[in-house]
């Protein structure tokens, strides 16, 4: 049996071992270069700056060489899955939306597209829902990837990169704000379409948002694309080929900078990404400066995305955003108070004054939901870090009996050690940042 070179194993528990907390390196080496047989155990994390989230890195060092790094999660252990167990279909999506909180428009459609698959009706789904749906998640694409890259320029000293990138993301969180009234943690893609239709005057907001960033994209291109500070942090840094990707299952950004284009829009398309016109960005130097490229490019595929969906909304005013059937419509017809926080008068007269009919559904979808027939389904879609993917299982009951997330980010994860050993220990971090990975869904 031949070893797997992505797949070694050894024992770290001997030697002494160091765990940095911000202090000096040099302070840290002292008096080690009389030892220099004895090898150095470093604990990087799970709460440094230069670590993504909660994530620990252990690190075994020769000097400053990297001779083994492997990563510890599990510190954020939110317990999301199982806590969906115990919600009705409909609630599942206010937990799942908090896995990945950058891209979080993505956990809920993976999940309700298995939801909505169990139940038989995603023919029935409103045109106007899928589209809401696309133009969502094409904008959370853009804000998951300007956040990594700003991150990323944080953590090799490109302040510049970090300001302009959490600027406009901040744009895209208003655009959300505006659609769904929250900036993140949404809950707003449900079961049967979505919760609410556009609000007047955000498709101007979105045009205008879509011109602002034509202009302002190029600034990243300027300042990093041939910057040679930065090329020389990220070329030939975290190298991975597609024999590498491959073998561990990783997607995303990382596969596709070996230039595979694999993306599930394309080769899976759901939501009717069939009907968009885009291409899928690819680079081929298999290291961290080939996945910044992608992520640069992927936002201008993601712009060309958002206009198409833009126009498709102009032409569907008044077009409903929920499946007809009552019984699974919920909330049904909602409407929102003047001040934002609760439901309207009007919505309130009519359920409980108007039509028992109304008030019966409402009083049966809110306190026990809609029932799901027995089954299982497995729905990916392609998320900012790859493929997202929700394994949904229904015992006939009114909630779910099993919801299983595959988060890239944790797929991902695995490709620490290959990326980083043998390298610098100053690599690791870019290593690290070319991975994006998000622990929210890691330990969910």
């Amino acid at each position: 049996m031949t070893s797997d070179v992505y797949a070694g194993s050894a024992d770290t528990a001997e030697g002494r071992v160091f765990t940095v907390t911000g202090q000096d390196w040099d302070s840290i080496t002292q008096g080690l270069d009389e030892e220099a047989d004895e090898r150095i155990v470093v604990n990087m994390g799970p709460q440094h700056p230069s670590t993504h989230g909660v994530l620990r890195l252990i690190l075994e060092l020769d000097g400053e060489t990297v001779t083994e790094a492997r990563c510890g999660v599990g510190y954020l252990h939110t317990g999301i899955e199982k806590n969906m167990e115990y919600r009705s279909w409909t609630q599942g999506v206010t937990f799942c939306t908090r896995m990945d909180y950058l891209s979080p428009f993505f956990n809920e459609a993976t999940y309700v597209l298995g939801v909505e698959r169990l139940l038989g009706i995603e023919d029935d789904v409103p045109e106007k829902a899928q589209v809401m749906r696309v133009l969502l998640m094409e904008l959370n694409r853009i804000s998951s990837h300007l956040v990594a890259i700003a991150t990323g320029g944080m953590e090799i000293g490109a302040l510049t990169v970090m300001t302009i990138g959490f600027r406009e993301r901040e744009l895209v969180l208003d655009l959300f704000e505006l659609i769904t009234g929250l900036r993140m943690n949404h809950a707003f893609i449900r079961p049967g379409g979505v919760s609410q239709d556009l609000p007047p005057g955000a498709l101007d907001e979105i045009r205008g948002f879509v011109s602002l960033m034509k202009r302002r994209l190029p600034e990243y291109a300027d300042l990093c694309n041939q910057n040679p500070i930065f090329k020389g942090r990220l070329e030939g840094v975290g190298h991975l080929d597609l024999a590498g990707c491959l073998a561990l299952g990783l997607t995303g950004p990382v596969l596709r900078s070996t230039g595979y284009p694999w993306d599930l829009r394309k080769t899976q398309p759901y939501c009717g990404y069939e009907t968009y016109d885009f291409d899928v960005q690819t680079w081929d130097t298999c290291d961290s400066y080939g996945r910044f490229r992608v992520r640069l490019a992927e936002m201008w595929e993601s712009l060309r995305i958002v206009e198409q969906a833009a126009d498709r909304l102009a032409k569907l005013e008044g077009a409903p955003v929920m499946v007809a059937d009552k019984k699974i419509a919920w909330p049904s017809q909602l409407a929102i108070g003047s001040d934002g926080m609760g439901n309207s008068l009007d919505h309130i007269r009519h359920i409980m004054g108007e039509s028992m009919e109304a008030l019966i559904h409402h009083f049966k979808l809110v306190t026990e939901g809609f029932r799901v027939p027995p089954g299982q389904v497995y729905v990916p879609i392609e998320s900012p870090r790859g493929e997202l993917g929700a394994h949904v299982v229904s015992d006939g009951g009114t909630r779910p009996f099993r919801a299983h997330f595959r988060d890239p980010s944790f797929t991902n994860l695995q490709a620490t050690s290959v990326m980083a050993e043998g390298g610098m220990v100053a690599d690791v971090i870019v290593a690290i940042a070319s991975i994006d990975p998000v622990m929210g869904g890691v330990d969910r």
